[in-house]
């Protein structure tokens, strides 16, 4: 197995990984507690668009990790950033499916919010860009289908099909895209992982080459293809969505396998031990 002593930085999934829904998983402040001993930078990147990054601060405090806003990267950030990039000045009226965390980081970035059925020549959407929103109605929906019929662009902050909870997996927004898709015969586009997007932002922030830099995830079709796609090496952690069983089916791989955060401090700390030992 191909060494862990040279990892100087990591993008790290949530959902799966440090929690399922509100109940952290085990080994969660030891996990930050050896990132933070062995001096190893993060940002906590997720696909999940629902929350900002002030209420994924909150709930990381509530479960005893201190966390500050630069470590924290969401979908739907990388989607504002991604479409306040390439979208002209002229082309920013936004029709959303989705709570705050997407809603935030839309506006800071100066698009234009629309409402229900707002249709009318110079008033209606320039984009479609649908996120996770627990408040889906069929009027959003349908707002959605009249938009995008009408010519604007559709975007996704990620393609997840599922979200794991408390109580098990439930739908993602991947199953809100999948229903406008049908109706509207467009393509969303997806800035969410596994495009390459939102670790390329990570990149920027974390600062360092990438061939220096892990992904850690749950999900093989999402956070490990994502890792694969943006040229990085990648650990499975078996907590959330993907089992072991799957990796025979696929035509690519994590680089390691693991139980769970616990069992990847605990191989970190081992491996700047030896490193540490080696030096002496």
């Amino acid at each position: 197995m191909e060494q862990l002593d040279d990892v100087e930085g990591l993008i790290i999934d949530m959902d799966g990984v440090l929690w399922h829904g509100n109940n952290p998983i085990d080994g969660l402040t030891y996990f930050f507690d050896t990132l933070r001993d062995l001096a190893i930078p993060f940002v906590l990147a997720t696909n999940n668009a629902s929350l900002t990054q002030q209420q994924y601060i909150d709930k990381l405090a509530s479960m005893g990790v201190s966390v500050t806003r630069d470590q924290i990267l969401t979908s739907s950030m990388a989607t504002a950033t991604y479409l306040a990039k390439h979208q002209p000045l002229d082309k920013r009226r936004v029709f959303m499916i989705g709570e705050d965390g997407l809603r935030q980081p839309l506006t800071e970035q100066g698009f234009v919010l629309t409402d229900l059925y707002q249709l009318d020549d110079g008033k209606k959407a320039d984009l479609v860009v649908s996120g996770l929103d627990r408040q889906l109605s069929w009027d959003k929906l349908a707002t959605a289908t009249l938009n995008i019929n009408a010519g604007a662009q559709f975007f996704a902050t990620n393609a997840d099909t599922t979200l794991p909870t408390e109580l098990g997996d439930v739908m993602g927004n991947g199953g809100t895209i999948a229903a406008l898709e049908a109706v509207t015969g467009v393509k969303a586009v997806s800035i969410g992982k596994p495009e390459p997007i939102l670790y390329q932002q990570a990149f920027e922030t974390l600062g360092m080459e990438p061939s220096k830099i892990i992904a850690i995830g749950d999900r093989l079709n999402t956070d490990i293809l994502g890792a694969v796609n943006a040229g990085i090496r990648s650990i499975l952690v078996l907590t959330g969505i993907s089992t072991e069983q799957e990796l025979a089916k696929l035509d690519y791989q994590p680089t390691w396998v693991m139980r769970n955060i616990q069992e990847v401090a605990e191989t970190l700390r081992q491996a700047y031990l030896n490193k540490e030992l080696e030096r002496q």
